[in-house]
């Protein structure tokens, strides 16, 4: 966004001169256009060297678009754009000689803290997700400098994550690597420990801007106040209202905290929205007041009244989807842009219903995120075994995958010939009458199934074999949420109930799977569509038209998130939703699901009160 005419605020946030700088940039306020003018008035104004100029940002993407943003409005210079990685990876390159063979790459991290998991013989039947839960709360130990004995996972055992953490380190140091953490952490002990180097960095960047601040960690924090050095000449843009990565270390309370430790601060508000109709504005700043741990803000909409914020109930989310597909199609024939279309969801498990009808109405879209594929996931493998061994499909695989769930104690020697199958279980058990009558038991629940339809089946396998006690034992014993076991449950039902026989409902499976790879694949080549994403994804993009979707409890705000910090972090999440809007905003919750009463998010609530 290049605006020809600055706002009394830009101009003075560009044309500050010595000393501390925050910017609060609110969403589509013109950061960017902020942080680019800002370095080009320095050095044309001032007559700063270009080469004492460090911008500072979180990904290569964003220092790549900045950097390009930049040249444009001046010719190349020496200013470097970096990440904070790449930034404090060169220190360290000069002061040790580091190289990037160094640095643990992602597939080692997550090979290594795999490996300990089957090492510490931990059960989980999410493997990829356990593991970044655990790297998550490795980073997160290490960024805030906490005590390994004195922190308590969330993931695991305590016992058995301090053990982790500490053979994690070990395989790290045996393999010569560093993690992104302990980059951090060499960085700091080195310009706290080599007053020379600190000093030669402090004289070669004399003016550091960093970038969506409010992102910022600890551990970076700490060093960039060493960089700022005594002269402070350090501008900090960002939003403490969009701060949603708590998971990754980031504080906002280190953005508020900003005043206390830099001395005669100047504060600037780009109070000016560019982007969303007055409408979306007024809601969005509606919602986020709400929130306690904050500068307190008042925006204007540069572009006037537009449509009202939508507050829409559904009675369940098959009426939701349809309804939301059949004003997609209004939307393209009319004229609309198909790719200024996006639908914003919570977590990545929300848009499954959705994808399918689009997938059935050849309406074209793009994936920002991995969506797990419904089918692959543990529990939908089960009730998938099960089906297979009911209709003769089944091999020894999918038996030894269910034949204990729920637990009948058939030993896995019982299975071991390759030859292996129900009537085998018969011999094996011969002259123990207790075994004999569950493997009957068994053999009868799957003849039961072969004569069901699909869904039918399902909730047969549910409530009658036995498989709902299976999980809430399996839930317990693992320390899973129940609750994500169950909306798998609920979402396969869903799809079931769209078929009249296994083997359509098995072809759909196959032809959902090759859909969602080629839908990725289109998101990758930038591809046209409507835009499916996250929360999270949707920061820094802007559209037309968004939908929200799935916005009832246990959803908006996430079902996890209980303290009054997470609570204000997840409202964070949804204002930065609401904020992607230009033209029109619609907010969607349900009623019900599965059959269950549920009830619309507090934030919904909140948009629909006179307080505020």
């Amino acid at each position: 966004m290049e605006l020809t005419n600055y706002s009394s605020n830009q101009k003075k946030a560009i044309e500050h001169g010595e000393g501390p700088l925050m910017v609060l940039a609110g969403p589509g306020s013109g950061k960017t256009f902020v942080i680019t003018h800002r370095i080009k008035y320095l050095i044309e104004g001032p007559g700063i060297n270009p080469a004492h100029i460090l911008v500072v940002t979180f990904s290569r993407a964003a220092a790549k678009e900045m950097k390009d943003r930049f040249e444009k409005l001046c010719s190349k210079s020496l200013v470097t754009f970096g990440t904070f990685h790449s930034v404090f990876f060169n220190l360290l390159k000069m002061a040790y000689g580091f190289s990037s063979e160094q640095i643990a790459s992602d597939e080692l991290r997550y090979t290594l803290i795999k490996e300990l998991i089957k090492r510490n013989a931990i059960e989980n039947e999410d493997i990829n997700t356990l593991a970044g839960n655990l790297l998550n709360e490795i980073a997160l130990v290490k960024q805030d400098n906490i005590s390994i004995k004195n922190y308590y996972s969330n993931s695991i055992s305590s016992d058995t994550f301090k053990k982790i953490y500490i053979d994690y380190e070990s395989e790290l140091e045996a393999r010569e690597k560093l993690d992104f953490e302990d980059m951090l952490s060499l960085t700091y002990e080195l310009l706290s420990e080599r007053s020379d180097i600190l000093k030669a960095v402090q004289n070669r960047y004399r003016y550091i801007l960093v970038d969506e601040f409010q992102d910022i960690n600890f551990l970076q924090y700490n060093i960039i106040k060493l960089m700022a050095g005594e002269k402070q000449n350090i501008t900090v843009v960002g939003d403490d209202d969009q701060s949603i990565y708590r998971f990754r270390g980031a504080r906002p309370e280190i953005m508020l905290g900003f005043e206390r430790d830099f001395r005669n601060v100047k504060k600037v508000f780009l109070d000016i929205n560019f982007r969303s109709s007055t409408q979306i504005v007024n809601a969005s700043t509606k919602l986020i007041s709400f929130n306690s741990k904050r500068f307190p803000k008042n925006f204007k909409a540069k572009n006037g009244d537009g449509a009202p914020v939508s507050l829409i109930e559904f009675k369940n989310p098959f009426i939701e989807v349809n309804s939301i597909i059949k004003d997609i199609k209004d939307c393209i024939k009319s004229g609309q842009d198909i790719n200024s279309i996006a639908v914003l969801y919570r977590t990545n498990l929300s848009p499954r219903l959705l994808i399918e009808r689009l997938m059935r109405n050849n309406i074209p879209f793009t994936i920002r995120d991995a969506i797990p594929n419904l089918f692959d996931h543990w529990v939908a493998k089960d009730i998938i075994s099960y089906i297979k061994l009911a209709i003769n499909m089944g091999d020894k695989s999918d038996l030894l995958r269910i034949s204990n769930k729920p637990n009948r104690y058939i030993s896995r020697d019982s299975l071991s010939s390759s030859r292996a199958n129900i009537e085998t279980l018969f011999d094996y058990y011969d002259d123990k009458s207790y075994m004999i009558k569950r493997i009957v038991e068994l053999r009868e629940h799957l003849r039961t199934i072969k004569t069901l339809k699909p869904a039918t089946a399902l909730r047969y396998i549910r409530n009658v074999v036995g498989y709902d006690e299976y999980i809430e034992e399996y839930c317990d014993m693992n320390g899973v949420e129940s609750d994500d076991c169950y909306s798998i449950l609920g979402d396969l039902e869903n799809s079931a109930a769209e078929y009249n026989n296994f083997n359509d409902w098995f072809v759909h499976m196959d032809e959902y799977k090759d859909e969602l790879i080629e839908a990725r694949k289109k998101s990758n080549e930038n591809d046209k569509g409507v835009r499916l994403m996250t929360f999270h994804s949707s920061k820094g993009l802007e559209f037309d038209i968004v939908y929200i979707i799935d916005v009832n409890e246990g959803s908006v705000p996430y079902k996890k998130a209980k303290g009054v910090d997470e609570i204000e972090e997840e409202r964070r999440m949804f204002y930065v939703a609401m904020t992607r809007a230009r033209k029109k905003l619609l907010i969607c919750y349900c009623v019900e699901n599965f059959g269950k009463s549920i009830g619309k998010s507090d934030f919904v609530i909140e948009l629909s009160s006179k307080s505020k």
